[in-house]
């Protein structure tokens, strides 16, 4: 067989055009306006964790003297910076000009944003008011010299490079740093019914003159740059260390890691430019990007609603499964039979009911789980230390290695600990991604199992706007594997057998391959044979290559990828019979859903895991049947409202240009059907 010159799309492009599906929601004329804002700021926090994470990576093989074509999907590791360099300008620019149109669009709401200039007589008490009582005391103002070291700058953090011109004598600098604490926009009193919105950098622009008084100077400007760091942790080697002080540590290295990215403002002067660049030591390796006058936007991920109800989406009541109450015990009722939970159109409340109730039934005599991902006030870690101060036996396996989370996971297993709950730290080389909770309830002398296994975090901020499915279930043979999880996370050197779930990083490849093969065989044997998938990513070159396999034998393969996805669909004896979509709306889909056709007799998995190396080989992670005949026909309903959306759903193809999938049948928007769907079960 003659191998496609482009067999596989690279990670980081393919990764960079999911982000530009999210730019597209920025663009998109039909979402709500301050919704817009949004995304753009959604945007440009997923390029922030790109640069510190993707970006970064590559740069250390480029740096290592590797070439990195077998790591990068054959592209130099060199030419592929390049590249992202140049996708992410235009970005970048095309960000800007989507950020100046909303803005336009908003004056036409009575909603003004409102920079330094612009400030009028009867608004400059309010914002000298504001400057002197909230930000002057907490300003933190760096001086600079070539002869003094620059201080590490904040990774992220965005700062105000000011210049100030000397009569005689040599310019000075200074930095202002824009501090995470400062509120980004200050909404200003209205005036005529009109709102005003001014942006803490500009207030400080306004007030330049009361931050260096102490100065004469002749003029002074101010630009914004922003640094990226490396995000990679780095741990030592103390053995006296617990492992909650060396991520401790690590997390505040982070602040500290090589640089990856410098953006500025375009308009910044080039004197000052070039004093900036050789003071940071930052070279030609190091992404460099003009960018506008304002940065993080990410910010805008928290821009004032401004009680505009009618500039957001409508806010959805989640809704209860039918057949499962709040009000009557929860163990009872999954006695009898399976439930399926998917947040966010049902609530996230059956996952804490069923941990209160855990936590206060005498009969419930162990808890185990595992934590990925908490909130900032999580109603499921007080549950757990309700359980352990009730006297239960609580186990709670928590991954503190959860990107960009650590902090707030560190805290909660220090509660936990000191609570009494037995805290296990992972597994070692492993991170624990995998989403389940077994309990053993005293009934009739005997243990009974009950549990739920999901494909989110347990967060309750999350379950609002990500979708994902929990499963609550008594099956004994799928618990019974469950509990084999746990066990091997205090024995890591078992390697235990499950007959029901299906594991990384023992077993995830292999059962993959032998219920892809089967759909092969069926094909070739002239029965029903397809593969339906929904996850988040997908990237293993072996899996891709199976998939192809399947193609080529006659498997219809119908994926739906939220982001970045390294295979090429519908190739000439390569991907014929693969077709791919994204879906980018309200909601971010997160479900992981595997259906195999088995001849008509469908298996259908979900999952913790999406077709990445790292959750096949590095993490733990649960692939979970679905036996229970309801939940099954449901999974495949949902499935298929998803793939057949028409509104929100883009065509993933080699050439990567994101374009929607549109018909002329009735329009389909999946998120906003699949609320229907279940409102419709509700009365049917």
């Amino acid at each position: 067989m003659v191998k496609h010159k482009n067999r596989y799309i690279n990670r980081e492009l393919s990764w960079l055009q999911f982000n530009a599906r999210v730019l597209q929601e920025a663009a998109d004329v039909t979402v709500p306006l301050i919704e817009r804002l949004r995304f753009l700021g959604i945007f440009s926090n997923n390029l922030d964790e790109f640069f510190k994470v993707r970006y970064a990576t590559v740069k250390r093989i480029f740096e290592a003297g590797k070439g990195g074509k077998s790591e990068l999907g054959g592209i130099k590791a060199e030419e592929l910076l390049e590249q992202i360099t140049g996708v992410v300008i235009n970005q970048q620019s095309e960000s800007l000009e989507i950020l100046n149109s909303i803005y336009k669009e908003l004056e036409t709401q009575n909603i003004h944003i409102i920079n330094e200039s612009d400030i009028e007589d009867d608004q400059h008490e309010f914002i000298k008011n504001y400057y002197f009582q909230e930000l002057s005391p907490a300003l933190v103002v760096i001086m600079l010299s070539e002869d003094i070291a620059l201080p590490e700058l904040k990774d992220s953090a965005a700062y105000l490079m000011v210049r100030m011109s000397i009569k005689d004598s040599k310019d000075k600098f200074a930095l202002i740093e824009i501090s995470k604490a400062m509120d980004r926009f200050i909404v200003l009193p209205k005036k005529n019914g009109s709102d005003y919105i001014i942006m803490v950098d500009d207030i400080l622009r306004y007030c330049l003159d009361d931050i260096f008084n102490i100065f004469s100077y002749e003029s002074i400007s101010a630009h914004m740059i922003k640094i990226t760091r490396d995000g990679e942790l780095d741990f030592d080697s103390d053995l006296s260390k617990s492992f909650i002080q060396k991520l401790s540590r690590s997390v505040k290295d982070r602040q500290s890691g090589e640089p990856v990215r410098f953006v500025y403002d375009k308009e910044i002067d080039r004197h000052t430019l070039d004093f900036l660049l050789n003071i940071m030591e930052i070279d030609s390796n190091d992404s460099i990007i003009p960018g506008g006058r304002y940065h993080n936007r990410r910010d805008y991920m928290g821009f004032p609603s401004l009680g505009r109800s009618d500039l957001l989406y409508d806010k959805i009541k989640p809704l209860p499964v039918k057949g499962l109450s709040l009000q009557t015990s929860i163990f009872k009722t999954i006695a009898e039979k399976d439930y399926l939970v998917y947040t966010p159109y049902h609530t996230f409340s059956y996952i804490v009911k069923f941990l209160r109730e855990s936590a206060l039934d005498p009969s419930v005599k162990t808890i185990k789980i595992t934590i990925y991902r908490l909130a900032q006030i999580s109603h499921v870690a007080s549950s757990l230390i309700n359980a352990a101060k009730n006297g239960k036996e609580v186990t709670v396996s928590i991954e503190l290695r959860a990107r960009f989370d650590e902090e707030a996971n560190i805290n909660y297993a220090e509660q936990m600990q000191d609570a009494g709950v037995k805290m296990l730290f992972g597994v070692t080389g492993l991170k624990v991604h995998c989403k389940m909770c077994v309990v053993e309830r005293e009934e009739n002398n005997k243990l009974k199992r009950y549990g739920f296994i999901s494909t989110g975090n347990f967060n309750e901020s999350t379950a609002k706007v990500y979708t994902d499915f929990t499963l609550l279930t008594a099956n004994s043979k799928i618990l019974k594997d469950v509990n084999k999880v746990f066990g091997f996370f205090e024995v890591n050197y078992k390697v235990n057998r499950y007959k029901h779930i299906i594991t990384s990083p023992h077993y995830t490849q292999s059962r993959l391959f032998a219920l892809i093969n089967e759909e092969i065989q069926n094909a070739k044997e002239g029965k029903t044979a397809y593969i339906k998938l929904k996850m988040n990513s997908i990237s293993n070159y072996d899996i891709i290559d199976k998939l192809y396999e399947a193609s080529r034998a006659g498997v219809k393969i119908k994926m739906i990828v939220r982001g970045l996805c390294c295979l090429v669909p519908g190739v000439e004896n390569m991907s014929e019979n693969i077709e791919v979509v994204s879906i980018i709306d309200k909601f971010l889909e997160h479900t992981r859903l595997f259906v195999f056709a088995n001849n008509d007799n469908p298996k259908v998995f979900i999952s913790s895991a999406d077709w990445m190396t790292r959750n096949i080989h590095t993490r733990v992670e649960v692939t979970c049947p679905i036996y229970d005949e309801d939940i099954k026909k449901e999974l495949l309903e949902l499935f298929e409202i998803c793939w057949n959306d028409n509104v929100k759903a883009r065509i993933i193809n080699e050439g990567q240009d994101n374009t929607y999938k549109r018909n002329t049948n009735e329009k389909i928007r999946a998120q906003f059907d699949t609320y229907k769907y279940y409102l419709n079960k509700l009365e049917g």
